[in-house]
C-alpha cells in the first residue's frame, strides 16, 4: 500500500488541495480561502464595539472572585503580606496571559478562542486536539460557581440561613435567567451586561474609597484591626497552600480572553481587541489590589477568616452597620449575575464554534443561529451542564471544588496555547509564513506565561500540610483527577470516532467548509469510502507530478 493510502487507512484523510477544495456555499458556490483561517460572518451580526468588548472582559473577570475568595486566599497563604503578594503575582500572570491572547486574537480574529489557536498549531493527529478541547468545553459548567455565590449573597441579604438547596435553587434561577436573556434577546443581553459592568465598577471604587476611610479609623466596630502590623506573620511554608491560594487569585482574573470568543461578532476585531483587553485587565489589577487593602483595613483577621464567601458584606457591616451589610450583599449578587451573563454568552459561542468545526454529534444543530439569530443550542448545552455541576457537589466544598475544577484544566489549556505560540515564534518562517498578528506578546512574556501555568499544573499534586487542604471532605487532588478525566474522555471520543469506526467501516473522514443559508461558515466532516479516497489521492499525486 502506498504511503498516502496507509495514511488514509488511519481514518482521517491527509490535508490535500484535491480533497480540501476550499470553502463553498451550501448552494454549491465556491468561495476563496484566505490564509489559514476561513470565517464567513454576516456584517449585521458584528454588534460588539470597544465599550461592549471591554465590559465583556470586565464582567467576566469581575464576578464574585474579589468578593468571595479573599478569605480562602488568606487562609491558605497564612499571612496578610503573602496574601497581598499573591494578588500581585496573579495580576502579572493575567497581564502576560492577556498579551498572549491578544497576539492570538489579532492573528486569528474569529469566534472560538483557544480552539482556533490549538488547531492552528497542533494539526496532527487531525481532530485529536479539537476532540479533547471539545470535551473540556462541553463537560464543564463555568456558570455554576458564581451562581452558587449569587444564591449565598441573596440569602444573606434576606437574612435567611443558607442551606444546600435554597442556595442552589436561587443559583438555578440565576443561570436560567441568563440563558433566556442571551437566547431570546441578544441585544438587550449585551446592554444589561454593560449596565452591570458599570455597577461593578462603582461598587469596587466605593469599596476602595471606604478602605481609605477605614485606614483613618472611621468604622462602626469598637476594636479596629491592625492587619498591616507584622504583615508576614504566620506565612505558610506549604507549597500546596501557596499554589491553591494562587489558584484562587487566578480564578478572580479568569476572563482576560473573553472577547476572543466573540471576534466574529466584533466590529473591526483587531483594533477593538487591542484597545479593550489592556484597558479592562489593567484597571482590574489596580482595583483588586486596592480592594484587598480596603478589606484588611476594616475586617479583623479572625472575622476575615470566618467570613467565607461573604467577606465583602462583612466589610460593609463593619464600615456602616448591619443594614449596609445587607445592601452590599444585593450589589455583590448583581455582580455575580453579570458574570454569569458574560460566561454563558462566551461559552455558548465556544460550543457553537465546535459545532461549526464538525466534530460534535449533531454538529449542524449546535452550529446554527436559528431561529432567533443567537447560538441557542450552544447556550442551552452550557446551561444544562452548569445545572448538573451546580447541584452535584456536597454543600461544604461546592464553591471551592467548582473554582478549582475550572482553574486547573484552564492552566493545562494555557500551557498548550502559550507553548504553541512559542513554537510559532521559532518556526513561523517555514511552517507559518502567513503569521501576521496585530500585536506581539514577545517571546519572554510568552515563556513566562507558559512556565507559570506549568507550575500550576504540577504543584497541586504535592500533599497539603495538616489543616491546609482547601476541602473539608473531598480528597485534595480530586479536581486534578476529574480534569484529566475530562480531557481523557475527549481522547477516547477521538479514538472511537476518528480511528476505530473508520477502520471498521472502511472509510475516511473528509473535512470541507461551507457557508450556510444564515451566512455563517461551518465545517462539514463527511465519510468517504476508502477506495474512492485512494483514487482521489492518486489522481492528485499525478497532477502534482505533471504540473
Amino acid at each position: 500500500m502506498s504511503d498516502s493510502a496507509s495514511k488514509s487507512a488511519k481514518g482521517v484523510m491527509p490535508d490535500t488541495k484535491a480533497l480540501e477544495e476550499g470553502p463553498r456555499r451550501a448552494d454549491g458556490v465556491s468561495q476563496l480561502y484566505e490564509g489559514n483561517v476561513f470565517d464567513a460572518t454576516p456584517e449585521d451580526r458584528r454588534q460588539i464595539g470597544v465599550v461592549s468588548a471591554s465590559f465583556l472582559i470586565f464582567n467576566r473577570v469581575i464576578g464574585t472572585g474579589i468578593f468571595a475568595t479573599p478569605s480562602t486566599i488568606l487562609s491558605l497563604a497564612g499571612s496578610v503580606g503573602l496574601s497581598l503578594f499573591m494578588w500581585v503575582i496573579g495580576t502579572v500572570i493575567a497581564m502576560a496571559g492577556t498579551a498572549v491572547y491578544l497576539e492570538w486574537g489579532t492573528a486569528i480574529p474569529k469566534n472560538g478562542g483557544e480552539k482556533n489557536y490549538l488547531e492552528y498549531v497542533f494539526k496532527k493527529p487531525k481532530f485529536l486536539i479539537t476532540c479533547m478541547y471539545a470535551s473540556y468545553v462541553m463537560l464543564l459548567g463555568w456558570a455554576a460557581s458564581n451562581s452558587v455565590v449569587f444564591g449565598e449573597y441573596i440569602l444573606n441579604a434576606a437574612d435567611v440561613e443558607v442551606d444546600r438547596w435554597n442556595q442552589r435553587g436561587i443559583g438555578l434561577a440565576c443561570i436560567s435567567a441568563a440563558f433566556l436573556i442571551h437566547a431570546f434577546a441578544l441585544k438587550w443581553g449585551l446592554h444589561l451586561q454593560n449596565f452591570l459592568g458599570v455597577v461593578k465598577l462603582v461598587i469596587i471604587v466605593f469599596v476602595v474609597v471606604c478602605g481609605f476611610v477605614a485606614l483613618g479609623g472611621h468604622m462602626k466596630i469598637d476594636n479596629p484591626p491592625h492587619n498591616f502590623r507584622n504583615a508576614f506573620e504566620g506565612t505558610t511554608d506549604s507549597g500546596y497552600g501557596i499554589v491553591m491560594s494562587l489558584y484562587n487569585v487566578i480564578w478572580s482574573f479568569i476572563g482576560y480572553s473573553n472577547a476572543n470568543y466573540a471576534l466574529s461578532e466584533t466590529k473591526n476585531p483587531t483594533r477593538t481587541l487591542k484597545i479593550a483587553a489592556p484597558i479592562a485587565i489593567g484597571s482590574v489589577g489596580v482595583l483588586y489590589m486596592l480592594c484587598n487593602i480596603a478589606y484588611f483595613a476594616a475586617v479583623p483577621r479572625e472575622q476575615f477568616l470566618s467570613s467565607g464567601q461573604t467577606v465583602a458584606a462583612v466589610f460593609f457591616g463593619n464600615m456602616f452597620g448591619p443594614r449596609a451589610e445587607k445592601v452590599m450583599s444585593v450589589f455583590v449578587a448583581l455582580s455575580a449575575f453579570g458574570n454569569v451573563l458574560s460566561v454563558i454568552f462566551s461559552q455558548g459561542r465556544i460550543v457553537q464554534e465546535l459545532g461549526r468545526e464538525g466534530v460534535l454529534p449533531l454538529s449542524k444543530f449546535f452550529a446554527s443561529n436559528k431561529p432567533l439569530n443567537a447560538p441557542a443550542a450552544g447556550l442551552f448545552e452550557h446551561y444544562i451542564v452548569s445545572i448538573i455541576i451546580l447541584l452535584a457537589p456536597p454543600p461544604g466544598d461546592a464553591y471551592n471544588f467548582l473554582v478549582n475544577l475550572i482553574s486547573y484544566p484552564l492552566a493545562i489549556i494555557n500551557v498548550f496555547v502559550s507553548g504553541g505560540l512559542v513554537y510559532v515564534y521559532f518556526t513561523h518562517k517555514t511552517k507559518f509564513p502567513d503569521w501576521n498578528p496585530g500585536i506581539r506578546a514577545t517571546l519572554p512574556v510568552t515563556i513566562f506565561f507558559c512556565l507559570s501555568n506549568m507550575y500550576l499544573v504540577v504543584a497541586p499534586y504535592v500533599p497539603p500540610s495538616a489543616g491546609q487542604s482547601v476541602y473539608e471532605e473531598l480528597p485534595y487532588y480530586l479536581h486534578c483527577v476529574v480534569a484529566l478525566g475530562i480531557f481523557a474522555a475527549g481522547g477516547i471520543y477521538y479514538l472511537v470516532w476518528a480511528v476505530l469506526l473508520p477502520r471498521l467501516g472502511n472509510y475516511v473522514l473528509v473535512k470541507e467548509t461551507v457557508v450556510d443559508a444564515d451566512g455563517w461558515s461551518r465545517s462539514v466532516i463527511s465519510r468517504l469510502p476508502l477506495a474512492e479516497a485512494e483514487i482521489r489521492q492518486a489522481q492528485w499525486q499525478q497532477e502534482q507530478q505533471h504540473s
